[in-house]
């Protein structure tokens, strides 16, 4: 018995030593083979990249790695700055080099016209059409304002501006619409509708860059109410409204 665990203890001992040197060997190999090669620093992918994944979020899923030179796939990237603002446009798997061609802009959100940018709101329910909104709906733009000092240094000059509501923008596209809370069940009435919000929208919309701005300033100092504008709806060259003009001077 004792003979026979000798022997089993002798055989691993002699595994080990086998196992070390070839590991030693391989290694030596390796350094050999790139002994003289000119290496280069690239980044390889280590976990599976989906495509569509945005470049800074994969810094996890990647290593800088030292390769021959002869071996550097084109466009091989060395920093990630380079693809900072860009998606994976397919799947990357462990083992292969980043590449630039394999990444590119994100495409726009599907049905968004070329050139046009969008914006998120965050609205009540009786702001957005009691939240009866889908991608797609075009609708008008009302800014509302309380007062704002004037700072006009003319001591005779009004020291704050009125109340105002102006439509600002015409026909504008709806691309997406969520709602922060489940939709609830109304009561079981004819005269009222199925269901309502909860909660509140966020409704983003398609603009350009100057209604961009003309959107975030109401929404930071004042606000926002939507109004269902189809193709047809004409176009009207509007006033602003304040309560002289809506009630004219018997309000004062």
């Amino acid at each position: 018995m004792n003979r026979r665990i000798t022997g089993l203890a002798a055989a691993g001992v002699l595994a080990l030593v086998g196992t070390l040197i070839l590991v030693g060997y391989v290694r030596n190999a390796e350094a050999r083979a790139l002994s003289g090669e000119k290496l280069t620093s690239v980044f390889v992918v280590t976990e599976p990249i989906a495509a569509g994944t945005k470049a800074k979020d994969i810094f996890e899923s990647v290593e800088l790695e030292e390769v021959p030179q002869k071996v550097v796939a084109d466009g091989a990237i060395d920093d990630l700055k380079e693809i900072d603002d860009l998606v994976a446009t397919v799947d990357l798997l462990p083992g292969e080099q980043l590449v630039a061609e394999r990444f590119a802009v994100a495409p726009a959100r599907e049905g968004v016209p070329d050139g046009l940018l969008e914006v998120t709101v965050r609205l009540d329910p009786e702001r957005a059409l009691g939240g009866d909104l889908a991608p797609g709906d075009k609708v008008a733009v009302v800014s509302s304002f309380e007062p704002f000092d004037t700072n006009d240094p003319d001591p005779n000059a009004p020291k704050k501006t009125p109340n105002m509501s102006h439509l600002i923008l015409h026909k504008v596209l709806v691309t997406d619409v969520k709602v922060t809370e489940a939709v609830e069940e109304a009561d079981e009435d004819e005269d009222t509708p199925e269901t309502a919000p909860a909660g509140q929208l966020f409704v983003t919309l398609a603009v350009d860059a100057e209604a961009v701005q003309r959107i975030v300033f109401t929404a930071e100092h004042g606000r926002l109410w939507l109004s269902a504008e189809p193709d047809d709806a004409p176009e009207v060259d509007l006033i602003v409204e304040t309560l002289r003009t809506v009630l004219g001077e018997v309000a004062f």
